[in-house]
């Protein structure tokens, strides 16, 4: 079944690749936190970040209501001021909620939205399809395909993400399926399309060959050492980009220790970012072990 969206329309050209951090949302006392919010942004932007992508799995979009969910989606876009590119994530398992957060979402100046694919339900090819068909035509923004199987129970095959690679919207894929195998495939056989790492390890492997960045909850803390990671595998320097890679391994590994976002939100604690690492139900902050783990990576960035 053909969509007609592969006819010639008018949508925007904006390329997503380099570091992208899919940003938390601090909450304080069960409510969002904007100081916070907004300090974060400012301090990713300053440290080199080269996007932001609130309301993804990092930021707790499932315990967000859908006023809030728009919220953090336009203070984010607010207080970036036109200083990056804004990447919003707006999937849910249901067609139809996802187009209702769309439409809203449409009212902010951003650059792009982030959709997973759907989740619990488990559909088939086909299905994944037609949702993503369906999310392309309600807007001229460029959409990025989220594929992560761990947490929705359905990995979206490279002949399916091809497919829509042929949309004039769909505009790249944040891989996090684990399989390099996939990635490569996916990257030789399709064009114009960002390849993003969803696995924070495998940025400097998938960068080297032929992705185009990542979007990562461990960049969080020093974002400006993951976007050089990138920059050096494009100047063709990959003993620095190696380098660079293993001084951050530690940190990549520690990250993801309990439930994300929890050591994320640990660290920008930690280094005095936000005020409350405050989690919502049913994740749970970190525990009093992993904080000192963290805190110790963190000395041996310099950074405590």
């Amino acid at each position: 079944m053909e969509s007609g969206l592969e006819e010639e329309r008018e949508v925007s050209n904006v390329k997503f690749e380099g570091v992208y951090v899919p940003n938390i949302t601090p909450f304080k006392d069960g409510a969002v936190d904007v100081a916070s919010l907004r300090g974060l942004i400012d301090y990713l932007i300053e440290g080199g970040v080269n996007g932001l992508t609130p309301c993804g799995t990092t930021g707790e979009s499932t315990t967000l209501s859908h006023e809030e969910h728009i919220d953090v989606i336009r203070i984010t876009v607010e207080q970036a001021a036109g200083r990056v590119p804004i990447m919003a994530g707006i999937g849910t398992n249901d067609t139809r909620e996802t187009l209702s957060i769309l439409e809203r979402a449409e009212e902010i100046d951003l650059q792009g939205y982030l959709v997973v694919c759907p989740y619990y339900n488990r559909p088939n090819q086909e299905g994944i399809l037609e949702h993503f068909r369906a999310v392309s035509e309600r807007t001229n923004r460029p959409v990025v395909l989220y594929n992560i199987p761990m947490r929705t129970g359905r990995n979206m095959e490279v002949g399916t993400i091809v497919e829509l690679s042929r949309i004039p919207n769909i505009a790249g894929i944040k891989d996090a399926s684990g399989d390099i195998d996939q990635v490569m495939n996916i990257i030789t056989r399709t064009e114009n399309f960002s390849v993003l790492s969803g696995e924070d390890h495998l940025l400097f492997p998938i960068c080297c060959l032929g992705g185009h960045g990542g979007v990562m909850a461990s960049a969080h803390v020093l974002p400006g050492e993951f976007t050089a990671i990138i920059d050096a595998v494009k100047s063709g320097d990959i003993v620095e980009a190696r380098r660079l890679h293993y001084r951050m391994l530690p940190l990549v590994r520690m990250m993801f220790k309990e439930p994300n976002p929890a050591l994320a939100k640990a660290a920008m604690k930690l280094m005095g970012i936000i005020d409350s690492d405050e989690m919502r139900l049913p994740l749970l902050p970190v525990s009093p072990a992993c904080r000192e783990d963290m805190a110790g990576v963190l000395h041996g960035l310099k950074l405590l």
